[in-house]
């Protein structure tokens, strides 16, 4: 293909590669959008919906109550904590002053009878009652939230049992619903990979390639990565036997493509010189060549690169010849002499040859 064009090889090549990778992408990108779209295929299932709704919501309305009750109950006994502090901080800070006061009075009179000692005693006593009375509140306030923790880890566990009892029912609709996904994925990629081996085999010729292999790769990718997030436990199994018949088609293929190129090289080998020296193509002889390899068996030509010799020595194609004008040494694929321009003249015709006459 583009054989009579003037263009670098290699230059084309990437450009039909760039080609390629390009509507691959935005197969890729369509064949995500589409598959993603399919009503139904993505539909998550949840465990809740095969619990006893007459015995879930129950549990579900006494969860929440339990749930408010011991958040206003915790707020309770967060200020009942609090006002404990204050009390116990009020009594410890009249404890120290009245010991202050009562080590620093002199008194002629008995203390444990003055009247302004007794007074500060029985302040003592009432902010020590205050203390207990709030420490008390915030031990009742604890046992409370004991209480409510006990019940609703008692529901809790009644929510388990009905989950238990309903995860036979929501295992059997997983497996449904993964083994439906992934029906409707692979019947989408499989046949797009069956496609793709079958251009491979026939079209790798046709002139528009480039776009069918951008095809052939956005058929790889859908089946062996886009496949993948949605592989249930036994999808593996469906993937790997698939690469398996896969590479073994392809194996297949090469071997007896192989074997159809030996067979082709014999017939070759068969043929004059001068008749598979015409059948080569012009810039791939010159390119062989150049590389220091013989255009015609693809072995190294003797000599080496600084005195190559003018016959392969191991299928007898001329390489290098001489000008008949100049006798200029020249290769022998050249259609006109590099030195003076003569047409080059084919050993095996009296006729000069030209660029029409040699297969590019």
């Amino acid at each position: 293909m583009f054989r009579s064009f003037r263009v670098p090889e290699k230059l084309f090549a990437l450009a039909m590669w760039a080609v390629s990778i390009t509507f691959a992408g935005f197969l890729i990108g369509l064949g995500g959008k589409i598959v993603g779209e399919l009503p139904g295929v993505d539909q998550q299932i949840s465990l809740s919906e095969f619990v006893d709704p007459l015995k879930r919501v129950p549990l579900i309305s006494a969860r929440d109550s339990l749930v408010a009750l011991q958040r206003s109950t915790q707020d309770e006994r967060e200020r009942a904590s609090q006002s404990h502090l204050v009390a116990r901080n009020a009594y410890s800070s009249q404890r120290e002053t009245f010991d202050t006061w009562i080590a620093t009075r002199t008194a002629t009179t008995d203390p444990s009878q003055d009247p302004e000692v007794v007074s500060r005693t029985r302040l003592l006593d009432s902010l020590k009652r205050s203390e207990r009375d709030a420490e008390s509140a915030v031990e009742q306030l604890d046992e409370r939230l004991l209480a409510i923790a006990q019940t609703i880890e008692n529901n809790r566990e009644r929510e388990m049992e009905l989950e238990l009892a309903a995860r036979g029912q929501f295992e059997t609709a997983r497996f449904s619903q993964e083994l439906r996904v992934f029906g409707v994925r692979l019947a989408l990629t499989l046949p797009l990979l069956l496609i793709a081996g079958w251009l491979v085999a026939r079209k790798r010729r046709s002139e528009y390639w480039p776009l069918l292999r951008g095809f052939v790769l956005f058929a790889v990718f859908a089946f062996f990565v886009e496949l993948v997030p949605y592989l249930p436990s036994y999808g593996g199994y469906v993937r790997y036997g698939v690469g398996i018949i896969a590479s073994a088609v392809a194996g297949v293929y090469v071997i007896r493509a192989m074997r159809r190129y030996l067979a082709q090289r014999q017939r070759v080998e068969q043929q004059s010189e001068g008749e598979r020296r015409r059948a080569l193509p012009y810039e791939e002889a010159l390119r062989r060549i150049g590389a220091g390899v013989c255009p015609g068996c693809e072995r190294s030509i003797a000599g080496g690169p600084a005195n190559p010799s003018n016959f392969c020595v191991h299928c007898g194609l001329r390489l290098y010849d001489h000008c008949a004008s100049c006798h200029t040494r020249k290769n022998a694929f050249y259609p006109y002499c590099p030195t003076c321009g003569v047409p080059a003249v084919d050993v095996d015709s009296p006729t000069p040859t030209s660029t029409a006459s040699i297969s590019r």
